[in-house]
């Protein structure tokens, strides 16, 4: 069955890799996306690379999910939508605040107000949420219980102490954390996505509308932003390794993340969209391993073939978290998916792609310098 497809924020990284898949499979898309300046430049028709992707694959609509109108124009015909659309970084959120919740929160309302007013086509909503919901995710204690840390404390850290605790309990060990997990997110950014899911997922089926969430890992490969300074380390630690500059690895370079390749993004986000089974439910999406930062620079230095000086500098961030893994068991059983590309693999096909790219300016010490004023990095 051919449907028509409306991605919201679909000129970014991951939708237009998302609409090239649908657009393949013989589905209408249609494209909502602002186009903002940190992601396409200040001249998106020459500078973008990604808007230029869509060039015979999607209708491009350029406006905001804030906006109405431009909400009722891309979901002319649209039966399913993916709500891609939000304003993305954990640090810049927790001082841009009023930004990140009206795009987010406000955007995601505004386009069920219309969903659940107004005549339309609509049957399925995916959104696009974030492991960032899940705050430090599940540990498992000395004795094998289940427990769910709280945010650290900047006075612990202060002292360089960066693991997680929970009072009265031993050494925790992390294991993956699954779609059940306590939602207790750290950040101003996690809490508008916990916010955009809820939504989402309580309103639609009350409007005849099939909700289906993903909660996206840290997502990578060929195609991310190089100028976004809030985009990941991978892209940041890219730029500083091709502009010789010396890396600062915050805290003790044993924090780790669940970074997942954008094919296997792409694939479990369209199964989402179109498996019956996948109605109503929620999804991590994420390859189910954990890797040190320390483990993504030597990645690095062995995919470029070059080594740039590096500092463990215990530096860290409010609202960081320590560790978070998926468990993808659920994405397995039910969308019959499991990611396929190991980091190992898919670091040397991001490089590769990263040395074909002009060598962009560094903003990632603004970015530093705005959250170091503001007493969010330390």
């Amino acid at each position: 069955m051919s449907e028509h497809v409306l991605i919201t924020g679909g000129a970014g990284f991951i939708g237009t890799r998302l609409a090239a898949r649908f657009a393949a499979d013989g589905h209408a898309v249609t494209v909502l996306d602002s186009l903002i300046a940190q992601v396409h430049g200040d001249d998106p028709a020459t500078t973008s690379p990604l808007l230029r992707s869509l060039d015979g694959i999607a209708d491009v609509i350029t406006g905001t999910v804030t906006s109405k109108d431009d909400l009722r124009q891309a979901l002319a015909g649209a039966t399913i939508v993916i709500h891609l659309a939000a304003e993305t970084g954990t640090g810049q959120s927790m001082y841009e605040i009023d930004r990140y919740v009206d795009a987010n929160v406000g955007g995601t309302a505004k386009l069920l107000d219309i969903l659940a007013n107004e005549e339309n086509s609509v049957r399925r909503v995916v959104i696009a949420s974030s492991r960032s919901i899940y705050g430090e995710g599940a540990y498992e204690t000395p004795d094998g219980r289940r427990v769910y840390p709280g945010h650290r404390a900047d006075s612990d850290m202060a002292a360089g102490d960066f693991d997680v605790h929970v009072p009265g309990e031993g050494a925790l060990r992390l294991i993956p954390t699954d779609e059940s997990a306590l939602v207790h997110p750290s950040s101003v950014y996690g809490i508008t996505k916990q916010m955009q899911e809820s939504l989402i997922m309580t309103v639609a089926p009350t409007i005849g509308v099939e909700p289906v969430s993903v909660r996206y890992q840290n997502v990578y490969g060929p195609g991310q932003s190089l100028k976004n300074p809030y985009t990941g380390i991978l892209s940041i630690f890219s730029t500083l390794i091709r502009q010789g500059k010396d890396i600062n690895i915050f805290e003790d370079g044993e924090e780790s993340r669940d970074f997942v390749y954008i094919d296997d993004v792409i694939e479990a986000t369209f199964l989402a969209a179109t498996v019956p089974a996948a109605a109503g439910g929620i999804f991590n999406v994420g390859s189910g391993v954990a890797t040190s930062v320390n483990e993504v620079v030597a990645a690095l230095f062995d995919a470029y073939g070059t080594e740039v000086p590096t500092h463990i500098s215990g530096n860290y961030r409010l609202g960081d978290i320590r560790h978070n893994v998926a468990d993808t068991t659920a994405l397995r059983e039910v969308l019959g998916f499991t990611p396929r590309v190991a980091f190992a693999v898919g670091v040397k096909q991001f490089a590769e792609w990263v040395l074909t790219e002009p060598i962009e300016a560094d903003g990632y010490e603004r970015s530093l310098k705005e959250m170091a004023d503001r007493k969010l990095l330390k």
